[in-house]
């Protein structure tokens, strides 16, 4: 039962960092510094909880901000999901090897739930920004980012806390998924309609 716990919490980490990768791996490392709900001591993965690797994700959350439009470039977002997905296999695999001694397909599992998180969001949040940049409404097209940051935020510590929590943000991840290609594929037939 602790393996599919920690297996679940893993999950819930990696699909936090899909949707933002800095503030969610910024709180789980925090979070396993002060040993609450995580400890990566004694692990391969105990640089996640160190002072100078907090320190660099709480430096590059910080770069995010100033340079937010670039990042909401294509280029951008690939480069944010890249690191996203990197970021949830390593805590995905240490949330295992806090407890476990076979860790490797953590790293697999965690870059799976964080390419999705990302998959998702980043096709969410397209959407959303393209009807508040056509409504005239920038402010909240601007505010998107702080929405994902808080997700992620939200679903990392849900997912330390109370690991089968990971479970709900995965099915709605997929639920997403699912209906946002159900979406695509409505308004390409209703393209095709109009030839």
């Amino acid at each position: 039962m602790k393996l599919v716990l920690d297996i679940l919490q893993g999950l819930g980490l990696a699909s936090a960092t899909g949707l933002r990768p800095f503030l969610p791996a910024l709180l789980a490392g925090a979070l396993a510094s002060g040993d609450v709900g995580l400890d990566f001591d004694g692990t391969a993965f105990a640089f996640l909880e160190s002072p100078v690797w907090l320190l660099i994700l709480a430096v590059a959350l910080v770069a995010t901000v100033f340079i937010r439009k670039l990042l909401e470039s294509p280029p951008g977002e690939a480069a944010l999901a890249g690191i996203g997905i990197g970021l949830g296999a390593l805590l995905c695999a240490a949330s295992i090897d806090d407890r476990h001694d076979t860790w490797w397909y953590g790293l697999i599992v965690g870059a799976a739930a964080a390419l999705l998180a990302s998959t998702v969001s980043r096709s969410l949040f397209a959407r959303v920004r393209a009807r508040f940049t056509a409504a005239g409404d920038t402010q909240a097209a601007a505010a998107l980012p702080w929405y994902g940051e808080a997700a992620g935020l939200v679903v990392a510590g849900a997912s330390v806390l109370f690991p089968p929590l990971a479970i709900v943000a995965v099915g709605f991840l997929i639920a997403l998924l699912v209906t946002g290609r159900r979406r695509t594929d409505q308004k390409y037939a209703g393209l095709r309609i109009l030839r």
